[in-house]
């Protein structure tokens, strides 16, 4: 992002609006984010790359030095000038630890933020005990915290974030601390719920199965800058980044196009015309997935042939996806395949080139 950042620039109406420079030490988080109002968006990257940093600043947690964050056209912060306090934005932040209170039972928590709002304690009582029904705990209300599971735990944390009709929420790895069946059920209550009560969110996470199932939009925040954005499917169809790759469970390789060929380290590939239009000499990146990927035995010297060593072995639910070098490209096969395999194993890898895709990088 480049350019004065003393103002949010006017856009969607009714949503968030975010365009913040914070400095921390050697970090600088300088993003622009817009979410309209009743949009899921995904927020992705690696660790350090400033999720939570963001996450803080429109929670009003975190000051930043220049920029604005508005929401449904109210400016909430400007910088060292306008700061609206947590309590009063509006915003509600649910993390990982979902901060119950410990004395409380399950409906006391979820009825404490109505009451903080000043709700009466029988119309409290009454709001949460319908959330408490609504996230499939009606008959664990009178459980406190220790009582209820991880999951339990987080749908109570959830009930009490949604009950107090939030302008926006933000959600930070929310199911990380989950086992994987309970993370899929709670993974499906948020989508319910944030679709019934079209509450414009941002979901911070590792794992591209929470921004297909719960996002529209997909964003990717890397060392503190978007790097890319736009609908979840077009993102992970098209990474822009190795990080956006991964996320998606693509190989992207970069290389230099010469003469109708593109080479990567080992790599060479043949250019399809419509490709080369694209960049006729310089750097492509070119897409393809794992499974595309081919060990070769006895290697016959085609096109698309190469040597490559392995760097790790990474289990999958399908087996063992194999990370090699020279060029970085990862390859799925069933674990048998892989056996006695190491670090600095030199193999023959194949790719069919109809299934490689190239993009200007």
């Amino acid at each position: 992002m480049s350019g004065s950042v003393d103002a949010v620039t006017p856009g969607i109406a009714g949503g968030l609006e975010v365009r913040v420079v914070a400095r921390r030490g050697g970090f600088v988080l300088d993003a622009e984010l817009q979410v309209p109002a009743g949009e899921v968006v995904a927020l992705m990257g690696p660790s350090g790359a400033g999720k939570s940093t963001l996450l803080g600043v429109l929670a009003g947690l975190t000051a930043f030095d220049e920029g604005a964050v508005r929401l449904h056209g109210r400016t909430l912060d400007d910088g060292p000038g306008r700061r609206t306090p947590p309590s009063a934005r509006g915003v509600v932040l649910l993390g990982q630890d979902p901060r119950l209170f410990p004395h409380l039972t399950a409906l006391e928590n979820v009825a404490f933020g109505l009451r903080v709002r000043g709700a009466s304690k029988v119309d409290a009582d009454a709001g949460a005990a319908d959330w408490l029904r609504r996230v499939g705990l009606h008959d664990h209300g009178g459980r406190r915290p220790a009582k209820l599971s991880g999951g339990q735990q987080q749908r109570v944390a959830l009930a009490r974030a949604l009950a107090t009709a939030p302008a926006a929420i933000l959600l930070d790895e929310p199911l990380t601390s989950l086992d994987t069946e309970t993370a899929g059920d709670v993974r499906a209550l948020l989508h319910r719920q944030l679709a019934e009560t079209g509450t414009t969110a941002i979901v911070a996470t590792h794992d591209a199965v929470d921004a297909v199932a719960l996002a529209s939009r997909l964003v990717v925040l890397e060392a503190g800058r978007v790097t890319q954005s736009g609908p979840v499917r077009d993102v992970l169809a098209t990474p822009a980044t190795r990080f956006a790759a991964a996320v998606a469970g693509l190989n992207r390789v970069v290389g230099r196009v010469d003469a109708a060929t593109w080479r990567a380290g080992g790599l060479v590939l043949p250019v399809t015309e419509a490709a080369a239009s694209l960049v006729p000499a310089g750097e492509l990146a070119a897409v393809f997935g794992p499974a595309e990927v081919r060990i070769i035995d006895t290697p016959a010297g085609r096109p698309a042939e190469w040597a490559a060593r392995v760097v790790r072995l990474e289990q999958t639910p399908a087996g063992v996806r194999v990370r090699t070098a020279d060029p970085d490209v990862a390859v799925d096969l069933p674990a048998s395949r892989a056996a006695g395999w190491e670090p600095g194993t030199t193999l023959t890898l194949a790719v069919d080139p109809a299934a490689v895709r190239f993009f200007v990088v």
